[in-house]
């Protein structure tokens, strides 16, 4: 698997991150061939080596000759991109990037979706950064996309709105989830551009995963500032027998709860996002049997599951841990067709000729009932299914 994991020690924006990939060997006529199929008009793009604070890397520039003034619409972006000749990863990686940086808009300006409308200049930048970042992905096959802790910056910034705190609110809204860090560069570090990228594909943030490192490089931001402003991307195929991602643990203890609920509690923290929820019996003050509940989620989820918690049981408060880096296997979910209908089949690997099968036992309860067969004998012929179509 080919891995891309973006350093973010200066922050990041649309330019940057295409520099970077411009620096990592990303054919710029192939890029200019790529964007053309938008055939979006009076636009050229520019690329030339230069340095930060030594650092040697690519700066990417978008020009634009403006001749009438309009803004355009989500939608509007979203049919010059569907009525390209890109490919399909691209349009929808390209896609999902600006629906996630409309949706952050739209929920700062307290409208819909539909109502948010991106100036003509800046509509045209973002189109160009957006589809090429998504182009250069492809271009390498990267598969499985990364970052650091991201560099915000801090101060003020002024936009149509007045003057604002660092970063803007588009861009804090799409960074919910993404570990951050600030130190006194009175600079906005990251754009709404970058945090719609990097939200929106990235799956890791923290320290670099395991790799064998294949290519660097580095993208350029326009400003001089007391740390390199350049943007590290390292390219590499996957070294690890497994992958990370970034969980808490809310915590609590509970003596005095109608145990029948727990199995509303747990089904109402699954579909709410929870990754694990699990009971453990314990002898509480005064000798009272007693449970203490656990829900493991990922860190933007705790507030939510949490106020779940307080509503659908009688404790008064909760315990969360820290954030904690999780080692988990890779898993997929497939689908495959039985003698008694499409079951989903639980696929996790180790390694490329180790990988455990189990199939969703929902589904094989769902057959046994209706079909009143032993649930044994349909989780096995499942598994033996699966086992074919993989090894296949």
């Amino acid at each position: 698997m080919k891995i891309g994991y973006f350093d973010c020690i200066a922050g990041a924006s649309g330019d940057m991150i295409l520099g970077s990939l411009l620096d990592c060997g990303l054919d710029f006529e192939y890029l200019k061939s790529e964007l053309d199929k938008l055939d979006l008009k009076h636009i050229s793009i520019k690329k030339h080596k230069d340095q930060k604070k030594q650092i040697s890397g690519t700066k990417f520039e978008v020009s634009y000759k403006k001749t009438h003034h309009h803004h355009r619409g989500l939608h509007d972006i979203l049919d010059i991109i569907d009525s390209s000749n890109l490919s399909k990863k691209v349009k929808t990686n390209s896609k999902n990037i600006f629906t996630k940086l409309a949706q952050a808009e739209a929920k700062i300006h307290a409208k819909s979706v539909d109502e948010i409308h991106f100036h003509e200049v800046g509509a045209v930048d973002a189109i160009v950064d957006i589809t090429g970042a998504a182009i250069g992905f492809d271009y390498f096959n990267i598969e499985q996309l990364a970052a650091s802790r991201i560099h915000i910056g801090t101060g003020t910034l002024n936009c149509a709105h007045g003057t604002l705190p660092v970063p803007a609110p588009a861009t804090l809204e799409m960074l919910k989830s993404i570990p951050v860090y600030s130190t006194n560069i009175q600079q906005e570090l990251v754009t709404p551009t970058g945090a719609a990228i990097l939200s929106t594909l990235g799956t890791h943030f923290g320290g670099m995963p395991a790799m064998t490192i294949e290519k660097t490089g580095y993208g350029l931001g326009s400003r001089d500032l007391d740390i390199p402003n350049v943007l590290r991307l390292t390219i590499g195929n996957k070294s690890a027998r497994f992958e990370h991602d970034i969980v808490q643990m809310i915590e609590t203890n509970i003596d005095d709860m109608n145990p029948q609920f727990y199995e509303h509690l747990m089904d109402t923290l699954f579909k709410n996002g929870a990754k694990d929820v699990f009971l453990t019996a314990v002898i509480m003050k005064k000798n009272r049997p007693g449970v203490v509940l656990n829900v493991l989620a990922d860190p933007g989820k705790i507030d939510q599951l949490s106020e779940i918690i307080f509503k659908q049981t009688t404790t008064l408060g909760v315990r969360i841990s820290d954030i904690k880096k999780r080692n988990i296997l890779h898993r997929e979910l497939i689908t495959v067709s039985t003698p008694w209908g499409k079951v989903r089949v639980k696929v996790r690997s180790l390694e490329e000729d180790n990988k455990n099968i189990s199939p969703e036992y929902d589904d094989c309860k769902k057959i046994a009932n209706e079909k009143d067969i032993p649930i044994q004998i349909i989780y096995d012929k499942v598994k033996q299914i699966a086992q074919d179509k993989i090894s296949s």
